[in-house]
């Protein structure tokens, strides 16, 4: 009997394994649209969060009310001193929105 316990527990490790190689098969196959989505989502976010909180003066806080739905994942941060907002997708994307006088809130150029 305390052969089938050890058996079971040997199991485990590989059930673990499988599962955590099949994730990251997954994450690699569709690494293209979650870059995509990732992008867009930062990219909107910033410039939204960023109109709101130095064009309508709003906590950058209740700023984050203003995400849509699906964006749950994107964070953000505001530098009150540059008057922006940096909006990020946990190690895919990040963006960073500006206030500029007569301009509004506009996107930092891409760095490749």
């Amino acid at each position: 009997m305390a052969n089938m316990g050890t058996c079971k527990s040997r199991r485990w490790p590989w059930w673990l394994a499988a599962v955590v190689v099949l994730l990251l098969a997954l994450g690699w196959y569709f690494r293209a649209p979650i870059a995509g989505y990732a992008g867009v989502s930062t990219a909107y976010s910033a410039r939204v969060a960023c109109s709101c909180r130095f064009v309508a003066g709003r906590d950058l806080e209740d700023c984050g009310k203003d995400r849509l739905a699906g964006m749950e994942l994107v964070t953000l941060t505001e530098n009150v001193e540059a008057k922006s907002v940096t909006a990020r997708f946990p190690l895919v994307a990040s963006d960073t929105a500006s206030y500029r006088e007569g301009y509004g809130c506009v996107l930092q150029k891409w760095e490749d």
